[in-house]
């Protein structure tokens, strides 16, 4: 290549390195910061309630890979003013490379492992024997492939840098999220522009043509990783759920505790005894709320379904319900076997929770009648009531919510107002595996 193309190449390796300097930098800075909010702010407890694990000491990491990376930035020195370096000299440096990219890659815990594609970049412009090329570029790619944060995760306890993302506000976490995804991506671009750049100026071989074609498709399946992950991370979305179970938990259970007391307050007089075992039945049924709500903000889902089968959960939330509220409700099934999956399961059991809840607390329902069964591949559940009802029905907290459960779902609801309130929702179920 002549000198212009040279200048160019140099110029692509620097923006390279920089940015992976800059990548490296900014993480090991971020953990050494957070870390330093967290313990100012007395958070540590319940920030380790929250990790697997964490850096053994994130000033002495931010050290480690400052050295790790200035080395690497001596070693691109030595290649850029030293043209006149022997092949086998060439082949050292870009050894050292790799190590001293391996080295910092470990020492983030594998949360960045962009190194790897500079690494890889110089191997394109340096190495001329055809075998030693290939050598790199095979140790290249397992690295890149082994040095997966999600993949050594499941085998070793490693810290993740989203859980120091998630310890600031939501809006800040937006940001960062969007920093750190544009950085990993950028720097795959960066490669890519590179990998085509050097291979048309170099006239390619067909090695360097099928490389660069599975590199593309390495980068794709990258970007649309981090796309799945920007969704997944929509913390909109999942404060809306939490916000779901909450509100469907604490309104079921403080609604039964306040038709409960209604009633003792009405046999007080008349059985002082009965109203002791009233109360009881109310204490034991507010610390089963209390749990409930626990496991929702922990797991997002009932704890009666973590024990028990749908079935019976909902017969538990019935039988409860019936006994602290004067409430008589009816639960009928055609279905010998209730067995779906998991979101499906906690859709049904919140929607019927609910439905129950304003049934007792809007309608002043004194009987419930909740239908569950199968048709044309379909569940169909009913919940309907003889209290007051309402002409107009307006989309208040509960049905909102119960709405949004059925359209996750893919399936549909109504409301019907008329004769008391009616909930009738309609779902395609992904038939799961019958309870033994």
């Amino acid at each position: 290549m002549n000198d212009r193309k040279d200048r160019y190449v140099t110029l692509f390796q620097g923006a390279m390195l920089a940015l992976n300097f800059a990548a490296v930098t900014l993480i090991c800075v971020f953990i050494y910061v957070t870390t330093g909010r967290i313990l100012d702010h007395y958070h540590a407890r319940a920030f380790l309630d929250e990790v697997v694990t964490i850096p053994e000491n994130p000033q002495t990491n931010l050290i480690i890979c400052m050295a790790l990376m200035g080395t690497l930035v001596a070693t691109f020195t030595v290649r850029q003013f030293r043209k006149e370096l022997q092949n086998k000299w060439v082949v050292i440096t870009l050894i050292l490379d790799m190590l001293i990219c391996s080295a910092a890659i470990y020492q983030l815990d594998f949360n960045y492992n962009g190194l790897l594609l500079l690494v890889f970049a110089n191997v394109i412009a340096y190495v001329k024997d055809g075998k030693v090329k290939l050598l790199f570029v095979v140790l290249a790619i397992i690295g890149y492939l082994v040095a997966d944060y999600e993949l050594l995760s499941i085998y070793m306890p490693l810290y993740n840098i989203d859980d120091y993302i998630r310890y600031y506000s939501f809006n800040t976490q937006q940001y960062l999220f969007s920093i750190y995804n544009i950085m990993l991506s950028l720097n795959i671009i960066l490669f890519i522009v590179y990998c085509v750049y050097v291979i048309n100026a170099q006239r390619g071989t067909i090695e360097e043509v099928n490389l660069l074609y599975h590199e593309l498709q390495t980068a794709n399946e990258q970007l649309k990783e981090y796309a799945d992950m920007s969704e997944r991370m929509a913390q909109t979305r999942e404060r809306n759920r939490l916000a779901r179970e909450i509100h469907d938990t604490l309104g079921h259970t403080l609604t039964g505790i306040a038709t409960g007391l209604d009633a003792c307050l009405t046999l007080i007089d008349a059985s002082p005894e009965q109203t002791k075992k009233q109360l009881l039945l109310l204490s034991k049924v507010s610390r089963e709320g209390i749990r409930d709500i626990r496991r929702s903000v922990n797991e997002l889902r009932p704890d009666s379904l973590e024990r028990l089968s749908l079935e019976v959960a909902i017969r538990k939330m019935v039988t409860d319900m019936s006994q602290v509220s004067d409430v008589q409700i009816y639960f009928e099934t055609d279905e010998k076997h209730l067995k779906f999956d998991e979101d499906e399961e906690n859709a049904i059991y919140r929607v019927i929770q609910e439905s129950i809840t304003n049934a007792v607390r809007h309608g002043k329902a004194e009987k419930i009648w909740i239908t569950l069964k199968k048709i044309d591949g379909e569940i169909l559940l009913i919940i309907k009531d003889n209290g007051i009802g309402c002409d107009e029905i307006k989309s208040g907290f509960g049905t909102k919510h119960i709405k949004e459960r059925i359209e996750m779902l893919r399936g549909t609801v109504t409301f019907a107002g008329q004769h008391g309130f009616t909930v009738t929702a309609r779902i395609p179920i992904r038939w799961g595996e019958m309870y033994d």
